[in-house]
């Protein structure tokens, strides 16, 4: 008998070559593909589920922006507070995290382009580089939109900050209506951003 036709054989009665497969093998191999799913479950939920609660706005509530104020990078501090009345996109990046690199151009083209109907970006470096190095990579890559240097107090206002990038959206009248761990989907982006821009408090 062909080793093939034995592996085929073997396989119909629930063994392998080596021996039999048993019931607890194919137990913990169900187990094991339980945890997966559940985990992509949960990647869902924390990286595609705000994305999508943006585009189409669902939770139009939203809370109270953190009384929170931001050192400026080009010097000079600023009440969160002080830009209620414009649409804010508080952006937490790193000048070392390549998903922050990648997403700054569409922030940066947004701001361009929604500043005069009063949108901004203030984003909030992470890097515990001096200002002068943030400044010139920031200068490098043709960022515009203001940047703090975050403190201890900043992001433990907003509840920790356990990835980057990590956005806040904050609605005219300062309430964080979507906050979006990762990159900030361009078109999920732009549909709250306008939604938001419309309303007039």
């Amino acid at each position: 008998m062909s080793a093939l036709r034995r592996q085929r054989q073997a396989e119909r009665r629930g063994e392998t070559v080596d021996g039999p497969a048993g019931p607890g093998r194919a137990a913990a191999l169900r187990v094991i593909e339980a945890l997966l799913w559940a985990g992509v479950a949960v990647l869902f939920v924390l990286r595609v589920a705000p994305q999508v609660r943006a585009a189409v706005g669902w939770k139009p509530a939203g809370t109270a922006a953190p009384a929170v104020t931001l050192d400026m990078l080009e010097g000079g501090a600023v009440p969160l507070g002080a830009l209620k009345g414009q649409v804010v996109l508080v952006n937490f990046w790193a000048t070392w995290c390549p998903p922050c690199r990648a997403e700054m151009p569409g922030l940066e083209s947004l701001y361009e382009a929604k500043h005069a109907a009063g949108f901004t970006v203030v984003g909030v470096s992470l890097d515990e580089k001096a200002p002068p190095e943030v400044a010139a990579f920031l200068y490098d890559h043709h960022i515009a939109y203001p940047v703090a240097m975050a403190t201890p107090e900043v992001v433990a206002a907003f509840g920790g900050v356990s990835s980057l990038p990590t956005s806040y959206l904050i609605d005219r009248n300062g309430r964080v209506r979507y906050t979006v761990q990762g990159m900030f989907a361009g078109v999920a982006l732009r549909a709250a951003l306008d939604r938001l821009l419309a309303e007039r408090g």
